[in-house]
């Protein structure tokens, strides 16, 4: 479904009261200390709003919107900055359940994903973290059982998102060659999964193991479906970072206007001046970036793998050198954890590597160009 830019504008603009009014810095300090590590109440609303099922159709229960508006609402929740299983539930999970599964599979599995009523997470990549096909480290074994589960899984999996408290695990193993989705139920033998010790904790992580653990296969579908969930994924990420080096830009701008020293506004200084506008021209590049990898996705052009890894590594980056600077600019109180600034920089270094990180973005987008090395 289409929408106008309008009506993505007054989209955006809801999700951005709601979480104005319950995702205060109090807020996000209070939740990712709990054992869920994001408010399920709040949550259920941003499902109510549309969130949750962004990306599904509506005959799941969605709002089957496209990239354009994921992105949109992604820069509200990084600007929040939102510890929710957004990325993990709304867009990686239910983009590969889409594009993998079954009729039956979707019917089954993507209605409570759209309420916010369960929440799904996928199981990729292995201890390198490359979220690339050789990076899997998850084995499929077809089991000739005549009734229940037709596979056995082996493996690790790590930096799973919102692993903890997924109540839909979907899992990418290899098998005869490619790959394949398949379920776990989440009290499934030879299932472990643990948490792991994170630099973020509104993005908690975990690590799968499986051990022989039986598993059913969502459709047929190998290797492209999860890439266009990746696809998905990189620009909701992206949009994130964008949201999130915006809302801390202007937090520092602000900072430089109200803190007076040597009798003015510190950023009267003319250091802070060329400071403040190398961070504007990081945060204006990282929207065009974002928003062009949304648009290149949207309308199914060739060239939007070139797209989405250019904002890959472009809008992780400038978030990351926009956090650190923010730091820099507000002095010895920015230094302090009790300082907002510090939750953003923790945001930015998490994304780095989420997705696979800068270093496999840029070789993405050189093979896209036809690039040589």
């Amino acid at each position: 479904m289409t929408i106008s830019v309008a009506e993505r504008a007054e989209l955006a603009a809801a999700v951005r009261d709601l979480l104005h009014d319950e995702c205060t810095e109090q807020d996000v300090r209070r939740v990712m200390a709990t054992d869920d590590g994001f408010d399920r109440e709040l949550w259920r609303k941003l499902a109510a709003q549309g969130v949750a099922g962004l990306v599904v159709g509506s005959d799941y229960g969605g709002v089957g919107l496209g990239a354009l508006e994921l992105e949109a609402v992604a820069e509200e929740t990084g600007a929040a900055p939102l510890p929710a299983p957004f990325l993990s539930s709304a867009v990686l999970a239910s983009a590969l359940i889409d594009a993998a599964g079954t009729e039956a599979d979707k019917h089954r599995l993507l209605p409570s994903l759209v309420a916010g009523t369960s929440v799904a997470t996928v199981a990729l990549t292995g201890a390198r973290g490359t979220w690339a096909p050789e990076g899997v480290a998850v084995r499929a074994t077809p089991e000739n059982a005549s009734a229940g589960p037709d596979y056995t899984l082996s493996g690790n999996a790590h930096y799973v998102l919102h692993g903890q408290v997924a109540d839909v695990i979907l899992v990418v193993a290899r098998i005869d060659g490619t790959f394949g989705i398949f379920q776990v139920e989440a009290g499934a033998d030879g299932f472990e999964r643990t948490a792991a010790t994170v630099f973020d904790p509104t993005v908690p992580l975990s690590t799968y193991t499986f051990d022989a653990t039986p598993a059913q296969r969502l459709g047929t579908a190998g290797w492209d479906a999860v890439q266009r969930a990746l696809d998905l994924g990189l620009v909701a990420l992206a949009g994130e970072q964008v949201g999130g080096t915006r809302r801390i830009f202007d937090i520092t701008v602000e900072y430089l206007k109200t803190r007076i020293q040597f009798g003015r506004p510190i950023g009267s200084f003319q250091a802070l001046k060329h400071m403040a506008a190398d961070l504007l021209l990081q945060v204006e590049s990282a929207t065009s970036a974002a928003q062009h990898a949304a648009a290149e996705l949207a309308a199914g052009n060739e060239k939007s793998s070139g797209a989405i890894a250019l904002a890959g590594f472009t809008c992780a980056e400038a978030f990351h050198t926009t956090a650190m600077s923010a730091i820099q600019m507000h002095g010895g109180i920015g230094f302090t954890w009790e300082h907002p600034a510090h939750l953003f920089l923790r945001r930015a270094r998490t994304g780095l590597q989420l997705f696979g990180g800068s270093g496999m973005h840029r070789e993405r987008y050189l093979s896209s160009k036809g690039a040589c090395r």
